[in-house]
């Protein structure tokens, strides 16, 4: 689709009016990085049902499985890079103008666009590590895969026995408190709040662009396909993501 050079100057006109955005993101502006989604046709809960939390809690076999599914998607995704769209937010935050990125994704692909990680909130948490879930004490990745294909057993805390989970939000796990605080404290400061390749479907986390447009800021929703918040919002724009922030930041690769 070609894009309109009124859109473009529309986005750059309300950003340059703005002194304080925050970003929301979603799986779509990580699409265009080879990420799947869960929800679309291919996506990956079309491929595996989703572990529910007291499943993963209580059944050593569940978890066994659950790590196996890990490590099956981690070989799919990669390979993943920061896009164009995740390049354009660094920008914006490098400027200081965009305060923070709240995020539904998991991928950590805003950090290594280069947005500092405390900037960066993550509901739905981060797949590139894992914690603890009993005392948080944090683990990477390849240490933990490289004793379980040796063993095919789920790790336990070395410091308190307690059970490991990558550092994502599953199914019936409570939404992390300290991030939920912060997403409502960064949106209901800003003004100018801007939903980027997200269904906006998925409460709570869908709740801030309306809490944001209700407590007086502007609202962008940019989006591929259309959602059900585009009435609140000050201006939609639908095309792919990335290609539309190369056009409004002139990103070099």
């Amino acid at each position: 689709m070609m894009i309109d050079e009124n859109d473009i100057e529309a986005f750059r006109d309300i950003i340059n009016e703005s002194s304080n955005i925050v970003i929301f993101t979603g799986a779509g502006i990580s699409t265009e990085s080879g990420i799947p989604d869960f929800r679309s046709p291919g996506g990956l809960w079309t491929k595996f049902k989703p572990i529910n939390f007291s499943e993963f809690i209580s059944s050593e076999e569940v978890r066994i499985e659950s790590w196996n599914r890990k490590f099956s998607i981690d070989l799919e995704i990669s390979e993943a890079k920061p896009n164009k769209g995740h390049k354009a937010i660094s920008i914006l935050v490098s400027e200081g103008r965009a305060k923070a990125v709240i995020t539904q994704n998991i991928d950590n692909l805003h950090q290594d666009s280069g947005v500092p990680a405390n900037k960066v909130i993550e509901l739905h948490g981060n797949t590139t590590y894992a914690k603890c879930l009993t005392c948080e004490e944090r683990y990477e990745i390849n240490i933990i895969k490289e004793e379980f294909l040796k063993t095919n057993i789920p790790p336990s805390c070395n410091k308190c026995g307690g059970i490991i989970k990558t550092a994502t939000i599953s199914f019936g796990q409570s939404m992390p408190e300290k991030e939920m605080i912060e997403a409502q404290n960064v949106t209901l400061a800003c003004d100018l709040f801007i939903a980027i390749g997200s269904s906006l479907q998925v409460y709570p986390a869908a709740g801030f662009p309306v809490l944001a447009k209700r407590n007086g800021s502007k609202l962008v929703i940019l989006n591929r396909e259309g959602t059900e918040l585009d009435g609140y919002a000050d201006l939609v724009i639908n095309y792919e993501i990335g290609e539309f922030m190369d056009k409004v930041f002139n990103i070099s690769n």
